[in-house]
């Protein structure tokens, strides 16, 4: 806490409980301590930028339009190899006598309908 004296500023120990009895000072120091907590964990969290992205709806858009984006690319990545894959996968698998007539017709079906 900040107090203006004349033309100087000087600060104020908001936490100086000397005037109080016994009792009310230890309780007042313990919410005190309690509460630099309390900050420190809401530091820690940091409630104040997610407060900032919920109450600015351009921000909450852009960050969700470049997520989605984002998610779209790697789905679309992520298909394609493993698609690829397992097509190389299969194709090791056509000399083989008994899978080989399977995956030679599915072959087949894929050929005919290109």
């Amino acid at each position: 806490m900040i107090k203006k004296v004349g033309m100087t500023l000087s600060k104020v120990n908001p936490y100086n409980v000397d005037e109080h009895p016994f009792e009310l000072r230890h309780e007042v120091k313990r919410l005190n301590t309690r509460l630099d907590q309390l900050a420190d964990s809401l530091d820690k969290s940091q409630i104040k930028d997610i407060l900032e992205n919920y109450t600015n709806p351009k921000k909450r858009i852009i960050s969700n339009f470049t997520s989605g984006l984002s998610r779209g690319l790697g789905l679309s990545l992520g298909t394609f190899v493993v698609l690829g894959l397992l097509g190389y996968i299969l194709s090791l698998f056509v000399t083989l006598p008994i899978i080989g007539d399977y995956v030679g017709d599915l072959l087949k079906y894929i050929d005919a309908y290109k």
